[in-house]
């Protein structure tokens, strides 16, 4: 059954402000990374090359849509935003890697790995995950909750967070995992540093429990239907649009939502879990709207 947000609140079109927001993160991130002209100049430009230009922001966007409902200034939730970008990006340039998933295409250009040369790649990743904490710590550290931050955002990297889920897809190539065992997989690899993009924020307001309670619930929530809709455009996908070689989970025999539980049964597992994000949401006061409107467009997206 669908949630039908009540008619007192009108599902608003929230496009102007992720695009402005995603205008504010690329200006906040071209700021902090350090300039290509800088030595090492290699290094620095595969930073820049993996991280500016091009990519959804869907986490830094959540940090900021999470914030407006907790009331928290922009400037306050720029650190947070910045640093889980870069820590996606690292993960990205390391994924793409050829002793991991060995892809030659992301976000439509070539991977960090084939426009410069492995060794610059693990290097910009390791480079790019050391920068993410030193703005966590220096941006933070007038703030009482700031420390909490730091934790939060660096549990979920680990081996219990999107490291170790990493561990488990490589692990799952050319295994038939069950359903439960694919979830686990993606709470970790993708799900962990998505609900980080929302906790984090609420560690900082220094929120109540059943608050963060419920936002982190809805973290969990769009972050696997944000995968789940990842494995449905690998298969359905325009190239062209997602940036990404269609079919590349099939060609490395990996297995995915669609390849488990089938296309049909993949869509409408993603619609209940939407569903069971915006149920979260009416235990939450604040301005939600756009984190609703978020829990939609995770489903909906095309690329």
């Amino acid at each position: 059954m669908h949630h039908q947000p009540p008619p007192s609140k009108p599902v608003t079109d929230h496009t102007s402000e992720l695009s402005a927001w995603q205008a504010r993160i690329e200006q906040v991130l071209d700021d902090l990374l350090p300039p290509a002209s800088q030595d090492p100049g290699m290094l620095h430009r595969a930073m820049r090359y993996s991280t500016l230009g091009s990519g959804k922001r869907f986490r830094p966007v959540l940090v900021y849509a999470t914030g407006k409902s907790l009331d928290l200034a922009m400037e306050q939730l720029d650190p947070i935003a910045a640093a889980v970008e870069l820590i996606h990006a690292y993960s990205l340039i390391h994924d793409d890697l050829p002793t991991m998933d060995d892809d030659d295409l992301r976000r439509g250009r070539p991977t960090c790995h084939r426009a410069f040369d492995e060794a610059t790649a693990i290097l910009a990743g390791d480079a790019l995950q050391a920068l993410a904490f030193e703005i966590l710590t220096s941006g933070l550290a007038a703030s009482r909750s700031g420390l909490a931050v730091v934790n939060e955002i660096a549990r979920a990297c680990g081996s219990n967070g999107m490291a170790g889920g990493q561990a488990l897809d490589l692990k799952a190539v050319g295994r038939q995992l069950d359903d439960g065992e694919l979830k686990e997989m993606h709470r970790l690899k993708t799900g962990a540093l998505i609900r980080a993009s929302i906790t984090a924020p609420c560690v900082l307001a220094e929120t109540d429990r059943q608050t963060f309670s419920y936002l982190a619930r809805y973290g969990e929530c769009i972050g696997l239907a944000f995968q789940i809709r990842d494995d449905i455009l690998d298969v359905a996908g325009n190239s062209a649009l997602t940036g990404k070689n269609t079919l590349a989970d099939a060609a490395l025999d990996k297995p995915t939502f669609v390849s488990v539980l089938g296309l049909a049964e993949s869509l409408r597992q993603a619609e209940e879990l939407r569903d069971q994000a915006l149920s979260s949401l009416d235990h939450v006061s604040g301005d939600i709207t756009t984190l609703a409107w978020l829990a939609a467009y995770v489903v909906s997206r095309d690329r």
